[in-house]
């Protein structure tokens, strides 16, 4: 396993925070929305940051917290990323910081995987984070260094209609 050096901690400042009814309350720009600020909910907000400044995803290439049905059973994925086409290209799932990213991390991310069938899984704490490319012809995956760009997503994307 790869362990990326995944530094959102430094988007901290772009976050808005601010105290409504004696809660503290976290602002989503997808959702466009103030969440109670969750250990969670602060790891996700942070990531979108990542996504948005660092990696060139668009907002409105992000989908956050979405019903999903798997086995009858509705599910919330965190976030996934779509490509320019439309298709699900990262899907990602962040816990809080006291959660360890172990197997049953990974096995859940999967499941949820199975229908949305993105390229690119990616667990983060906000502390450590994995990404993974899976092939899913071959049904293997390998770890990644790094998430993919915006950029990168969508040459793959052109490569494989080609």
């Amino acid at each position: 396993m790869v362990l990326l050096d995944l530094d959102i901690i430094k988007f901290k400042d772009q976050l808005q925070i601010k105290e409504l009814e004696g809660k503290r309350m976290i602002f989503c720009l997808i959702r466009k929305k103030w969440l109670v600020n969750t250990p969670e909910e602060l790891v996700r907000q942070l990531t979108l940051l990542c996504l948005i400044r660092e990696k060139g995803f668009s907002r409105t290439a992000i989908n956050v917290e979405k019903a999903l049905k798997i086995n009858k059973t509705l599910k919330r994925f965190d976030i996934v990323v779509y490509a320019k086409n439309g298709t699900p290209q990262i899907l990602i799932e962040c816990k809080a910081p006291s959660i360890k990213l172990n197997q049953e991390v990974f096995d859940q991310a999967a499941r949820y995987n199975l229908q949305l069938k993105a390229p690119f899984l990616l667990i983060t704490n906000g502390l450590s984070a994995y990404c993974t490319k899976i092939n899913f012809e071959v049904k293997n995956f390998e770890f990644l260094e790094q998430i993919p760009t915006y950029t990168l997503v969508n040459l793959l994307i052109d490569k494989n209609e080609n």
